[in-house]
């Protein structure tokens, strides 16, 4: 039989687990062992009563649970040090990040792993049910709305009331990816106006269909992949002095814009915070890849000028249960890839495994891996 383990996550802040006990049952009945380390699902309210009822087994430490794995999966990349309880020819599963975890991509070529990233996965529909960064980033875009309400020293509704009316906030989401239409979502659920802004021209009608007014600055800038492209030194400039009265009229502004390996676009200067009223909220959602706004700082609350800067970091984690549900989920989507009738073999013909593949048997499986690691093809 083949060996899922499921160690707990090691990065700082992380609260989430990769199989959640439905799922592990799900999988036992497939065919699989599934081996979870003690306490790996507390932070996300799932107990080890809950893996064993489940079928799985309850490890007591990491090296107990990885021993004999066919496939270990978890939510953070692992760290060199996690990387080398993976055993020899055994996968990895993981948001990987090549270009962030290049000493564990050592260890685990060193170990004759395969290693498969999420941010990797092509956007194709019939990987939809996979597509963990989706899963992720719809956690992210209501958290950020919530976020957004709890700092807001307003109502987000209209309210009239026997004092008067109370207009509603105003509301501004750069960005319209599944995030940004997660928090659109949110905020117009609450009661705010809402306006959105996106270089992708195909995201007009999405934001519409939510309630929102688009905002059309004529800079455009459609990738690969339904994927925003970098834009131009010229074009951020253009993009950047349009923005600034729109952002100035907001009380509230939600960044999501991201690049997929590359830092985060900057939208919001210092001197567009500055220019917003007092009291005013900026939740930046993209702090962990460089911030959207000049001044955000990841995992900090800062006021600039009177305006509350948010920077949220790895804000999936921040709703550990119902993120780990999901992601869970993803995880056995794509374990179907890669094992039946109780043997593990992935088809690396399948342009998701192979989409995905970092490492195949300890050799690059892609030409920006071989250049990270510092081989030849």
């Amino acid at each position: 039989m083949v060996k899922l383990a499921v160690p707990a996550e090691t990065a700082p802040g992380e609260r989430r687990v990769a199989i959640v006990p439905d799922v592990a049952r799900r999988l036992i009945g497939a065919g699989w062992t599934v081996a979870v380390e003690r306490s790996a699902g507390a932070q996300a309210s799932f107990t080890d009563e809950q893996y064993a009822d489940a079928g799985a087994e309850v490890a007591p430490d990491a090296a107990a649970c990885t021993e004999g794995a066919t496939v270990v999966v978890r939510v953070q990349a692992p760290s060199a040090a996690d990387a080398g309880l993976v055993p020899h020819g055994a996968a990895s599963l993981s948001f990987l990040q090549p270009a962030a975890s290049v000493d564990a991509l050592r260890v685990l070529a060193d170990r004759g792993c395969s290693a498969f990233s999420f941010d990797l996965l092509p956007r194709i529909s019939r990987a939809q049910s996979m597509d963990a960064l989706s899963s992720q980033a719809t956690v992210s875009g209501y958290r950020a709305a919530l976020t957004a309400a709890t700092h807001l020293g307003r109502f987000f509704p209209m309210l009239m009331t026997a004092a008067g009316t109370v207009p509603p906030a105003k509301v501004l989401v750069m960005g319209v990816g599944v995030a940004g239409l997660q928090a659109i979502a949110t905020c117009r659920r609450l009661g705010a106006m809402v306006r959105a802004y996106d270089v992708r021209a195909a995201a007009k009608e999405e934001a519409e269909s939510l309630g929102a007014t688009f905002v059309d600055l004529g800079v455009r800038a459609e990738g690969a992949g339904g994927y925003a492209r970098e834009l131009s030194p010229e074009e951020l400039a253009a993009q950047q002095q349009a923005l600034a009265d729109e952002v100035a009229k907001a009380d509230v502004v939600v960044t999501t814009a991201a690049v997929p390996g590359r830092r985060a676009p900057v939208l919001v200067t210092r001197a567009m915070v500055d220019a917003m009223a007092p009291g005013s909220v900026l939740v930046d959602m993209a702090a962990d890849s460089g911030g959207n706004c000049e001044c955000t700082e990841a995992g900090r609350e800062i006021d600039v000028s009177g305006t509350m800067v948010v920077g949220m970091a790895n804000p999936p984690s921040g709703m550990p249960t119902h993120a780990s549900s999901l992601y869970s989920r993803n995880v056995a989507n794509v374990l179907g890839l890669f094992a039946s009738d109780g043997e593990f073999k992935p088809d690396w013909d399948d342009e998701i495994v192979a989409g995905t593949g970092v490492l195949r048997d300890g050799r690059p499986s892609q030409p920006q891996v071989v250049e990270l690691l510092g081989g030849t093809a």
